[in-house]
């Protein structure tokens, strides 16, 4: 018998900084243990500044890249990042309930670290009520978490109240990341709905701007472990100390003249 990867997909926008979207997420399968697959719903015209234009894969095609990949390779984890409309948001939901993969990670990209608004307005209420109640785990920042429930986030008492409201009838895990927070201590709040407890991640703030692309690696990195079978527990805490890890040494860089990103690689080459 021949030796089997472990596959994790990522189904997301690319970025061609390299730092973010499916190139950040491949980064982080790689580096994490897993075969990468990807299937690309937009070409975003993006670097370390800011981003300039979001050109959309059709849609068809977009479902024929996941059953290309699933029919064939299959995936014990899927990533999802940037789906930029409601009939995208659908096609992918659709096309992934032909199989039977339980380890979906749901990136809700809606802001980029420049600030530029990544999701059409319509397309928020179609991601709250027909894909993140189909996810295992969703990974929000502060200010995807305040567009999906309409409040604001001010403090880290505040990431405690609202937790469990974004798991959606407390079907859905949801790891609330604190990084827009101003406290030297982070705390991401992790709520595991399948034994209704809730983590505090606690890391100490680096102080750096290399900060592009850490939503898409922590939630690639959380499928990369649920991909090796690991507990959601542990699968979370690894990936967090793989990202405190990355950011870390990314932060020893300079690349780009804006938001460089995270060392993907730092057990690997300096």
């Amino acid at each position: 018998m021949k030796k089997q990867y472990k596959r994790a997909l990522s189904i997301a926008g690319s970025d061609p900084s390299g730092g973010a979207g499916i190139q950040a997420d491949l980064k982080t399968f790689s580096a994490c243990g897993c075969y990468g697959a990807t299937v690309i719903v937009a070409v975003v015209d993006e670097n370390t500044v800011g981003v300039t234009g979001v050109h959309p894969i059709p849609v068809p095609f977009v479902a024929g890249q996941i059953k290309s990949v699933l029919d064939d390779i299959g995936a014990d984890a899927i990533k999802i990042g940037m789906l930029h409309s409601s009939e995208l948001i659908r096609s992918v939901k659709e096309t992934l309930l032909k199989y039977d993969i339980k380890n979906i990670v749901l990136d809700p990209v809606m802001v980029a670290t420049s600030g530029d608004k990544l999701l059409q307005d319509e397309a928020i209420s179609t991601l709250k009520t027909e894909l993140i109640p189909y996810a295992r785990i969703i990974t929000p920042n502060i200010p995807e978490a305040e567009i999906l429930l309409s409040k604001k986030i001010q403090s880290q008492e505040d990431l405690l109240l609202v937790v469990k409201d974004l798991s959606f009838g407390r079907s859905v895990s949801v790891l609330l990341k604190a990084g827009h927070l101003t406290e030297d201590e982070l705390i991401d709040v992790f709520y595991n709905a399948e034994t209704d407890e809730i983590i505090k991640l606690r890391s100490k703030r680096i102080s750096t701007r290399n900060t592009h692309g850490t939503g898409c690696t922590f939630s690639s990195a959380i499928a990369a472990f649920l991909a090796h079978g690991l507990p959601l527990n542990d699968a979370v805490r690894k990936a967090k100390e793989y990202m405190n890890k990355a950011i870390l040494a990314g932060s020893e860089y300079e690349i780009g003249k804006g938001h460089g990103p995270v060392h993907h690689f730092f057990d690997f080459w300096t």
